[in-house]
């Protein structure tokens, strides 16, 4: 793999993302919630989501939630070059990954699409600048610490953009989004599975509110 960055693809995921500073990341089990779920956000003032490839019809949520004009949608826990592929094809306009993988990477280089992979560690961050990229994912990240952490492995890295997800808290996303190096924050509050069980779609256009609301302190 190449391991210089791709000048085409250089800062090519905070223009994929139209400045939006906070990322929905949404697991979502049945396709039928994908379009009133992608109006509840658009109505909450969201202008991106994660589409994780954990749940089983991801990329028919995927075409479909796409097929939003409100949204720009990506796909996360991709964990093989194939799944990046159908993800693609299927809509996604970046690529989200939990961990560090070459070969994910490799591939959504070839496929022209920004991807975001998850770091835990030092090392971690030093391969992914190695290969040409300069933003990642930390993940887990209050288990692994949360704004101390953060801070702690952006000192020495300060071309590092972070999306910081998991465990995030509603309160702690201004914290978070103060930081400079910090792109963007993804969570799932906004829309659980619970939520959409239930087919509780005013309050995921509440939570997102309030939650975009707060990113623009």
């Amino acid at each position: 793999m190449n391991n210089t960055s791709d000048p085409a693809l250089a800062n090519i995921l905070a223009r994929v993302l139209g400045g939006a500073r906070l990322i929905p990341v949404l697991t979502v089990p049945d396709p039928a919630t994908a379009a009133p779920l992608a109006e509840a956000l658009t109505a909450g003032g969201a202008t991106c989501a994660e589409v994780t490839f954990r749940a089983h019809g991801a990329e028919q949520v995927l075409r479909e939630m796409a097929a939003h004009g409100g949204l720009t949608v990506g796909a996360g826990t991709v964990l093989t070059p194939e799944q990046a592929e159908r993800a693609v094809q299927a809509g996604a306009r970046f690529v989200v990954s939990p961990g560090y993988d070459e070969e994910v990477v490799a591939k959504c280089r070839e496929l022209g699409v920004p991807v975001v992979p998850g770091i835990a560690t030092a090392t971690e961050l030093m391969r992914a600048l190695r290969a040409g990229l300069d933003t990642v994912k930390l993940f887990p990240a209050e288990a692994l610490g949360g704004l101390a952490t953060l801070l702690a492995l952006g000192a020495p890295f300060p071309q590092t953009r972070f999306v910081p997800t998991g465990g995030i808290r509603p309160e702690q996303l201004a914290a978070y989004l103060a930081v400079p190096s910090v792109l963007a924050v993804g969570g799932s509050w906004m829309a659980t599975a619970t939520h959409l069980a239930r087919g509780d779609y005013a309050t995921i256009r509440r939570l997102t509110r309030e939650a975009v609301d707060r990113s623009a302190l």
